[in-house]
């Protein structure tokens, strides 16, 4: 049970929104947000299926591989992965989706929240190749708000900063981790798969 019941009681905890932050949501993209989405390499897309089962998938690639095609709308592209496409069979059930978008160097982010469909359509994915290779599969995004976040969690957990970098030695590597998780293979033949997946299924 919530310790705070309802939605008044949340607002009389926290305080009144300030005018500046209820103000700024968009109900379009306007040229800053087309401007960061272009610079934007990582993105986080969240999603929900019917029974309210939520999921969180990073998505990454060249600056500007989320395609603005007009003011209401984005195509996100699906690289290979796992096929597990828990994103996807969300959209399927709900549709409702969230997008942050984030700029190297910057601790500003950019949200923005709409409804999404599959898109399949070989002619709107052929401008979202990369290395001669065209995506099967798109999310088509209807932005339904916009606005940009301020820099305050990524200024508190330093985010950016070369001295906050973890060395990769310190953790295990993502085929240790699944060979004692899982079990049943080797942690040889699970590093190997992993580095074989990175090197042959990019793109």
């Amino acid at each position: 049970m919530n310790d705070i019941p309802d939605f008044a009681a949340l607002r009389a905890h926290v305080g009144q929104v300030s005018a500046l932050a209820e103000r700024k949501c968009l109900p379009k993209l306007d040229h800053h947000c087309r401007a960061f989405i272009a610079l934007s390499p990582f993105l986080v897309l969240a999603t929900a299926d019917a029974e309210g089962r939520v999921d969180a998938s990073p998505r990454g690639d060249p600056p500007g591989f989320v395609r603005v095609l007009d003011d209401a709308t984005l195509l996100l592209p699906d690289r290979p992965g796992n096929n597990r496409v828990d994103s996807m069979s969300n959209v399927l059930s709900a549709g409702g989706v969230g997008l942050l978008f984030f700029v190297p160097g910057m601790e500003e982010t950019l949200r923005v929240n709409g409804t999404a469909r599959l898109l399949t359509d070989a002619t709107l994915l052929a401008g979202s190749e990369v290395n001669g290779k065209q995506p099967k599969t798109g999310l088509l995004v209807e932005v339904s708000e916009c606005f940009f976040h301020c820099a305050k969690a990524l200024a508190r957990s330093k985010l950016w900063r070369p001295e906050s970098q973890v060395p990769r030695s310190t953790f295990p590597t993502l085929g240790r981790i699944i060979a004692e998780q899982i079990g049943g293979i080797s942690v040889p033949d699970a590093e190997q798969g992993v580095a074989r997946s990175y090197r042959e299924r990019m793109y």
